[in-house]
């Protein structure tokens, strides 16, 4: 497993933190990153497109201070994630400003072009791929990917179905690059177990969205903290994808979650509508590990609160 030395620096924990649409913001990924996690957000969050812009140099203008002034525990790297799907009319625009900005590592998700990759390789910068099977993962490598997102079953969001286990082993079996494992992971202990399996990084998602950084709702948050397993259900018809998201939410926004239509993933659009209620404004994504969220806390709180439960899942096996 190669990790580059570019993503290693001012790492506190194995971790990205995953780019969430309309929860997360400059704020919390400062917060993520001067933590020592890699913070992450979506492009399609700056609205309207110049303000992608501005959001690239306000995270990058807060990261240079607080190395400025903590020299000896500098700040983890960020990530934009890009949309690679023609639903999305910004990828132009929101690439440009990423090269511009020398962006240090690139997420795509939903496609994979070889001119993305290439555009963000012109300045050094490193691209990750997210990835439901061996099938995507092939492509994406062969495409110029340099890392792999493995979205398993469980993850938050756009998810897959295979187990961990299975994805990260097939995966090893040819892939040496770097990759990251999503799928239930809110503990320091599921940290150390993706490690184990053979990631580089955990892709944790759903614990920062209970983070006071974090925009989303308190209604949201709160979901998330009094939350567990069974209250996650797999659908595509929201967006077209499947996904895993929160019944009570489904149920607050006029829906059966017992008995849910499906969609038809040819007129897929990643901010669609299903009747009156919008996919990540009214349903609500998150993955089956929040029953490792207990309150509501400062995104630091959190990452602190993880590389305890780190430390002592490292020290319990050593016994």
């Amino acid at each position: 497993m190669a990790v580059p030395t570019e993503l290693k620096r001012g790492l506190r924990l194995p971790v990205i933190a995953s780019p969430m649409f309309i929860v997360s913001n400059p704020d919390l990924v400062i917060a993520q990153c001067t933590s020592g996690v890699i913070g992450s957000f979506p492009s399609l969050n700056a609205r309207p497109q110049a303000r992608l812009g501005e959001w690239l140099d306000r995270i990058q203008a807060a990261l240079a201070d607080h190395d400025a002034r903590h020299p000896d525990r500098p700040s983890a790297p960020f990530a934009v994630n890009l949309i690679v799907h023609r639903s999305n009319d910004r990828l132009a625009a929101d690439l440009e400003a990423c090269v511009a900005h020398k962006v240090p590592l690139v997420i795509t998700s939903l496609g994979a072009q070889v001119e993305v990759n290439q555009a963000i390789h012109s300045y050094g910068g490193l691209v990750f791929h997210d990835v439901i099977n061996q099938r995507f993962a092939h492509k994406a490598i062969e495409k110029g990917a340099d890392g792999l997102i493995l979205v398993a079953a469980g993850a938050g969001g756009h998810a897959g179905v295979q187990s961990p286990f299975a994805l990260v082993q097939e995966t090893r079996a040819w892939f040496d690059g770097p990759i990251a494992l999503s799928g239930a992971i809110a503990t320091g202990r599921s940290i150390l177990a993706a490690r184990a399996m053979g990631a580089d990084f955990a892709y944790v998602g759903s614990a920062f969205i209970a983070t006071e950084e974090a925009n989303a709702p308190e209604a949201y948050k709160q979901m998330i903290v009094e939350g567990s397993a069974e209250d996650i259900l797999y659908s595509n018809l929201f967006t077209g994808v499947h996904g895993n998201y929160l019944r009570p939410s489904i149920a607050a926004a006029g829906f059966d979650p017992d008995n849910l239509p499906t969609s038809d993933p040819s007129k897929m659009d990643f901010a669609s509508s299903a009747g009156d209620a919008k996919a990540w404004r009214d349903i609500w994504g998150a993955g089956q590990g929040i029953g490792g969220v207990d309150d509501i806390v400062p995104a630091a709180e959190l990452v602190a609160r993880l590389a305890r439960e780190y430390e002592a899942a490292r020290a319990d096996l050593l016994r």
